[in-house]
Parts: C-alpha cells; structure tokens; sequence
C-alpha cells in the first residue's frame, strides 16, 4: 500500500497577542530549541479575553523574528504581534506549588508559523512581506 505524503490538512489558528517567557528549550533528548508563550487576545474589545499558547517557533523567519524579541520579552516590554499557528494540541501537567498544587491543569501547545506585524510598547517595529498566493 502507497501513503501519499503529500496530502495533509491544516489547522491554523490567526490572531493577535502579547509574546511572553521567549526563551531556549533544551530537552533531555532531543534538539534545543526556540519557544515562546503567546497571550492571545479575544472577545468584545471591552471585555478582552485571553488564550496562552505555548509555542514552538517553527517558521524560519518567525525565528528570526522571535530571537531578536527575546531581549523585549525579557525587559517585561509590551510586545505584540500578529501570529500564525499550527499542530495546536492540549497537554496535561500537574501544578507543583501553589493554591492549585496537586491538581490537574491544561496547556494549550502549538507551532508558531508567522509573524505578521510586531509593535513594541504601541511602537510598529515589523511588517512582514506579503505572502506568496497558494498554487
């Protein structure tokens, strides 16, 4: 029997949201590699909602975006971005410390494939180039 690899579906999620925790991951087994947490913004604009993602920044030029953000991040600037993920999938853990030690929580992982736009601190600082139209 013959898989064609070539044929898969996406998943994409498109919004806007605040990078935090940009930092190296380097797994016991494995590459290290680039991951970022993004806050997603959603809801009525008087009434905003967040969604954390945590990512793994998977999109060259989404890599090189993110590691020249690192140094913001970690300045506790503001820095939003117009995002692209993928492969999201849900990962259980248990809490450690805490109020909430010992019990069950839930993080949203996925791959951040774009980065559209960036602004740090109101300030635009990045416009990606258009995409190329899909054959």
């Amino acid at each position: 029997m013959t898989h064609d690899t070539e044929k898969f579906y996406d998943l994409h999620i498109t919004g806007l949201g605040y990078l935090n925790r940009a930092r190296e991951v380097r797994p016991a087994r494995g590459d290290a590699f680039l991951a970022v947490e993004v806050c997603a913004l959603h809801g009525a604009a008087d009434a905003i909602q967040h969604t954390r993602f945590d990512c793994r920044v998977s999109g060259r030029e989404a890599h090189r975006v993110v590691n020249e953000l690192v140094p913001h991040v970690g300045a506790g600037r503001r820095v939003l971005v117009g995002f692209k993920l993928g492969d999201l999938y849900a990962e259980t853990f248990t809490y450690r410390t805490g109020e909430r030690a010992g019990e069950t929580g839930v993080s949203l992982k996925a791959r951040l494939l774009r980065i559209d736009w960036v602004r740090i601190d109101g300030d635009p600082v990045y416009r990606a180039q258009a995409a190329e139209p899909a054959a």
